[in-house]
């Protein structure tokens, strides 16, 4: 049964201030487990599950859906940015974009800064790493740790927490903290039947995803980092659960945006008392609903990113087919021709050199550089220099097109017309 444990904390001296010198009697929470714990669901919000889930799989099928892997790629360094200490906004999409090619395709591109380099690497590690998660058999405690040092490779403290830990409060001391998970004699078996629990299907993906969630961030595992870890788990469920293909769904902004609705969710999950009784249940569903909720609106913003972006590549079609009439062309482009095989790719690869879209395409050195070229001269891509003897060729458009979901997404009414972003998020596109 879920329970508060009276400890006790030792007076810390060496605090800065007289404040932080406090020491005495604290609780800390040990949540009921997963696997042992009867789940009870009011119909109404079983019901929104269904629904949700409803929505979810029908993204699949929304014309334009492959975009949304542009989409889920560059927002996990939006949550980068707004989960980690990297200083403010000067890391744009598109300077993550230019040392993203340079990390994966090992090419001459220096046009960008450190902090770009480093989300860049915490992206492409970070997919590789909940790919992983997402496709084994069966999740262990290590496959935590792994994701972890994924997230946070240069954190000092690696793998499961010997110390304890608190939300809110003193630096110093958990008395009067916000929260304060369970000791650290009790993480190893929590740790472990979340583990259990992640790797089957006892509920449905939705329900699991969102106990796995406020499981993990009850638990607490790591010193640090556990906020982007338990939203990274998330995407875990979905994708084995076969809801996403991958982490295309902007889920984890939606709650950073919807704070303290998201804070008062986890309250209640966290219930005191029998787990069948009526305060673990309605607890439960306070959680549950605040969840699916943000997913709902999830669904509603990507759907919203496809439908934008569809309009998008329509245009570009339209601009291309001008641009080749306008220069003598009588024929309609070949729908195998180098360029119009690149056209439906630019959302996936919105920055390209030749050697890139040479790969891309399977085609000669000449016939991508001259493809990319005639999108340049048709004003659907710009030229820039990043590097001596290099040429990025960028998709202006789908930035801006990035940087306006990311400002929605930071506005509680998911319209920056009506209330403003929250938190900090790229200007406002020019033009």
């Amino acid at each position: 049964m879920a329970e508060l444990r009276e400890a006790h904390w030792d007076v810390s001296w060496d605090a800065p201030a007289r404040r932080d010198k406090w020491g005495g009697r604290y609780d800390t929470y040990i949540p009921d487990t997963l696997l042992t714990r009867p789940l009870v669901v009011s119909p109404d919000v079983a019901h929104m599950a269904a629904r949700v889930e409803t929505a979810v799989r029908g993204l699949a099928d929304t014309p334009g859906a492959m975009g949304l892997e542009s989409l889920a790629r560059f927002l996990l360094r939006s949550e980068a940015i707004a989960s980690s200490r990297i200083e403010g906004l000067q890391v744009s999409a598109q300077q993550v974009a230019l040392a993203e090619l340079a990390t994966t395709e090992d090419a001459p591109i220096a046009s960008f800064n450190e902090n770009a380099r480093l989300v860049a690497n915490n992206i492409v590690t970070l997919r590789q790493a909940a790919g992983v998660l997402a496709a084994c058999e069966t999740i262990s405690p290590q496959s935590f740790c792994d994701l972890h040092r994924a997230l946070l490779p240069q954190h000092p403290q690696q793998g499961i927490r010997d110390a304890q830990n608190w939300i809110g409060g003193s630096d110093w001391h958990p008395l009067g903290a916000d929260f304060v998970p369970p000791p650290p004699s009790d993480v190893p078996s929590l740790v472990e039947d979340l583990a259990e629990y992640l790797s089957g299907a006892v509920h449905a993906p939705l329900i699991q995803a969102a106990l796995v969630h406020a499981q993990f961030e009850t638990i607490h595992p790591f010193a640090d980092g556990n906020g982007r870890v338990g939203r990274a788990l998330i995407h875990t469920v979905l994708t084995r659960r076969g809801l996403t293909k991958a982490a295309i769904l902007p889920v984890s902004l939606v709650l950073l945006t919807r704070s303290e609705e998201y804070v008062a969710g986890l309250t209640a999950y966290r219930y005191l008392g029998r787990v069948d009784g009526p305060e673990a249940t309605a607890g439960v569903d306070t959680w549950l609903e605040t969840f699916l909720l943000a997913v709902g609106v999830a669904v509603e913003q990507a759907r919203h990113f496809v439908t934008m972006l569809a309009e998008l590549q329509k245009q570009w079609a339209e601009r291309y087919l001008a641009f080749r009439y306008e220069n003598g062309a009588v024929r309609q482009p070949r729908s195998q021709s180098a360029v119009m095989r690149l056209l439906p790719l630019l959302p996936e690869a919105p920055v390209t050199t030749p050697y890139s879209a040479q790969r891309l395409l399977g085609v000669s050195g000449p016939a991508a550089r001259a493809a990319l070229e005639e999108l340049a001269d048709a004003h659907i891509l710009s030229r820039k220099k990043v590097d001596r003897g290099t040429t990025a060729y960028l998709a202006r458009d789908v930035f801006d097109l990035l940087t306006i979901t990311e400002r929605r997404l930071a506005s509680t009414r998911w319209d920056t017309r009506e209330s403003a972003p929250n938190r900090p998020i790229p200007a406002r596109p020019q033009g």
